[in-house]
């Protein structure tokens, strides 16, 4: 069975490597901008659908996957990935001393057979109190513009934290590998995968 990662993110393509199963990136091609009123648990969950849904398209017989992540700040505002040095500055002088809540979601498809599953996952994420000169090291040394509300806990950002709670470490990262190990067994593409040489 074709596996294909709906994604150009280095970042869930290393994570879906740890699972040693074969696998494509293909870009789904999906502007990802909200919708009018839409909420930062909603749009995640929405984009990876229909990331999923491009690529499905393409490919009727493959296993897509497609994933989105999103950031919530009380809530409501939507912490998207920064794109330059300024605006990161600006997200993480409003996470400092608060909680941000990361909503990572996947979808898994496959339009010949029907399958179709799809899960978000929250991670609370508590910022300790920063000061411009730690945010100026940590950007310096990260330059995480590609991360949604610059945290990239899987490197120096992890010190900039105070407590991270989650049901999957991974979903942070930007794939949660446990859902996904459940959703491909469903799927039939088994998670560890037998080798036929042993």
């Amino acid at each position: 069975m074709k596996l294909i990662l709906a994604s150009t993110s280095r970042y869930r393509r290393e994570l879906l490597d740890r699972l040693r199963v074969p696998f494509d990136c293909e870009p789904p091609g999906v502007e990802e901008l909200s919708l009018p009123g839409e909420r930062p648990r909603a749009l995640s969950h929405r984009l990876a659908i229909e990331k999923a849904q491009a690529v499905a398209r393409r490919h009727p017989q493959a296993l897509v996957i497609g994933s989105d992540q999103a950031a919530s700040l009380d809530g409501i505002a939507v912490i998207g990935k920064p794109g330059s040095h300024e605006r990161a500055v600006e997200q993480l002088r409003a996470a400092s001393g608060r909680t941000l809540m990361f909503h990572t979601s996947m979808a898994v498809l496959q339009q010949s057979s029907g399958f179709a599953d799809s899960v978000t996952v929250d991670t609370r994420v508590r910022f300790r109190r920063l000061n411009d000169r730690e945010i100026e090291a940590y950007l310096h040394a990260e330059q995480p513009y590609d991360c949604a509300g610059a945290a990239k806990c899987e490197g120096l950002g992890i010190s900039l934290l105070e407590s991270i709670e989650g049901d999957d470490p991974t979903a942070l990262i930007g794939l949660p590998l446990i859902a996904l190990c459940t959703m491909l067994r469903a799927a039939g593409l088994p998670v560890p995968a037998s080798d036929s040489r042993a």
